[in-house]
C-alpha cells in the first residue's frame, strides 16, 4: 500500500526505531508527526545549520554528503527507507556536520525537538535501538576512514560495491540498479577517470559482471581487494 494511503499510526508501526513505543505511546504520538515529500535533489538537512526535527525516510533514498570551499563532494552514506536524519543535531545542539539530500522522490516523517526528547526519555527500548543506529553509522565511518587511509583505489572501489550490494534470489551479490561512475568517485576519494578504468579491470579479469539491464554482479574474489 502506498504511503499516501497510510494513516500516521501506520506510518509510526512501520518504522523500526519507532517498533518499541507501546501501542499508547503510538497513538499519542501520531498528532506529532507530519508527513513530507522531497523532489529529487532537495536537501533534507545542511550542513552547518541546526534543524529542530528528527526524520525519518519511509521511501526513496538520501545521500550523506560533505563540500568542500570548491564544491568538491564526499558521498558519505546512501540512506534508505527506516533511516533516520537529524537526532545527532537534536542531541548535542550543535549544526549538522554533513549535508543530506534527496537522490530520488523521498517521503519523510518529521517528529519535532520536544517530542523526540519526551519519546527517548519515556521509553529506554527506543533508546537502545537509536544507540545502535549511532554505533552502526559510527562503524561504517570507521571502515570509510580505514579504506582511505590504507588501501588503494582498486581496494576503496572494491568497498564501495560491496557496501552497495545486496543479496540477490540465489543469496549472490548484487547491485540492482547502473552505478554512476561519478558518485562512486565521490565516495572513493579518487576522480571519475581513474574510477571507470578500475571498473572496466574488475570486469575484464572477471570480479564483477555487468548485467545487461545495467546492475552488477560481484563476485567472490572481489572481498580479497578490499581487505
Amino acid at each position: 500500500m502506498s504511503t499516501t494511503m497510510l494513516t500516521n499510526l501506520d506510518l509510526l508501526r512501520r518504522v523500526p526505531l519507532f517498533s518499541p513505543l507501546t501501542a499508547a505511546q503510538a497513538e499519542a504520538l501520531q498528532g506529532a508527526v507530519v508527513k513530507q515529500r522531497l523532489r529529487r535533489g532537495e536537501v533534507l538537512v545542511q550542513e552547518g545549520h541546526k534543524s529542530q526535527a528528527l526524520f525519518i525516510l519511509l521511501n526513496g533514498r538520501a545521500r550523506v554528503v560533505k563540500a568542500d570551499a570548491r564544491g568538491r563532494e564526499v558521498i558519505l552514506a546512501t540512506l534508505g527507507p527506516g533511516d533516520h536524519i537529524g537526532e545527532m543535531s537534536i542531541i548535542d545542539n550543535e549544526p549538522h556536520s554533513a549535508t543530506v539530500r534527496a537522490e530520488v522522490q523521498t517521503d519523510v516523517l518529521l517528529l519535532g525537538r520536544a517530542e523526540f526528547a519526551r519519546c527517548l526519555s519515556e521509553n529506554t527500548s527506543m533508546a537502545l535501538v537509536l544507540m545502535r543506529g549511532l554505533v552502526k553509522r559510527l562503524r561504517h565511518a570507521d571502515r570509510k576512514i580505514e579504506s582511505l587511509a590504507l588501501l588503494d583505489v582498486y581496494g576503496r572501489v572494491a568497498h564501495a560495491l560491496l557496501d552497495m550490494a545486496a543479496e540477490d534470489a540465489q543469496g549472490r551479490p548484487w547491485i540492482r540498479e547502473r552505478i554512476s561512475r561519478q558518485d562512486l568517485a565521490k565516495m572513493v576519494g579518487a576522480s571519475r577517470e581513474m574510477v571507470s578504468r578500475v571498473m572496466k579491470d574488475l570486469e575484464d579479469r572477471g570480479f564483477i559482471e555487468v548485467a545487461p539491464s545495467g546492475g552488477t554482479l560481484l563476485k567472490d574474489r572481489l572481498g580479497a581487494l578490499g581487505l
